[in-house]
């Protein structure tokens, strides 16, 4: 049947920022098709109550790990921590990431910094750490969350979008190192997605703006992350690698 090809069981899937919003989403997606799910975030209380939401009702393992992405040493020892307790990682989802917007003449160079490893360093120590068990096993998925503001953009989003225009670069370039070894190396370019982060940062006004650009005029939930997410985590996006996959409601079309 073809819905054998998005069957994830016995596989283990890594979601960074898995405590909430997207990440939280993607996360339980992962776990109904049948992966062990490892989260983590920089909050042990939110992951605990997140991990028993993700697993509820799926009879799959899970675990985590608290983790600020800003620190290097702290994403290699997530990594540890995540191949310790679960055994492998197959399907890495690099999702957390952060957004301090200023006009290009206000940036500190902590803001930028700060977004930088967040955003993009991370990923990159991260992957680095995981690819090696994958290449062993021939198989593995690296998916990473971008987002359309690393195609166009708008006011103050300077660092923002220099870090998602960074991930899909990286993208193409790492699915041409490890093609051979049945990994595949994807983006996912979200557009407005209802969660904290743009919830924090916008005005009203904004708000409305960016659900009239869209074609379906209206933003998108975090569970309409799920399909997409699953078919390039998944057998039936096994001939997909390199690519930006758009989940934006029409934002790029219109």
């Amino acid at each position: 049947m073809p819905t054998k090809l998005f069957d994830l069981t016995g596989k283990v899937a890594l979601v960074t920022g898995g405590n909430k919003g997207l990440g939280k989403a993607m996360a339980r997606g992962l776990a109904e098709a049948g992966a062990d799910v490892f989260i983590s975030s920089r909050t042990e209380s939110e992951l605990k109550a997140a991990l028993v939401d993700i697993l509820a009702g799926t009879g799959r393992k899970g675990g985590y790990c608290v983790a600020d992405m800003t620190d290097r040493a702290q994403v290699k020892k997530l990594a540890d921590a995540a191949l310790e307790q679960m055994g492998k990682v197959d399907i890495l989802v690099n999702n957390a990431g952060t957004n301090k917007p200023q006009a290009v003449d206000a940036i500190t160079d902590d803001q930028w910094d700060m977004v930088m490893e967040t955003n993009l360093n991370s990923i990159m120590v991260l992957t680095r750490a995981l690819v090696p068990q994958m290449r062993a096993r021939k198989w593995g998925r690296v998916i990473h969350i971008s987002s359309i503001m690393g195609m166009v953009s708008k006011e103050k989003r300077n660092v923002y979008s220099a870090t998602k225009a960074a991930l899909i670069g990286m993208c193409k370039a790492s699915a041409m190192d490890v093609g051979e070894d049945g990994i595949t190396v994807n983006c996912i370019a979200p557009g407005p997605f209802l969660t904290d982060l743009p919830m924090s940062i916008l005005s009203d006004a904004e708000k409305k703006e960016f659900a009239r650009m869209t074609a379906v005029n209206r933003w998108g939930q975090p569970e309409e992350l799920v399909g997409p997410l699953l078919l390039l985590a998944s057998d039936a996006g096994a001939y997909i690698t390199g690519h930006v996959l758009t989940v934006d409601g029409g934002y790029l079309t219109k």
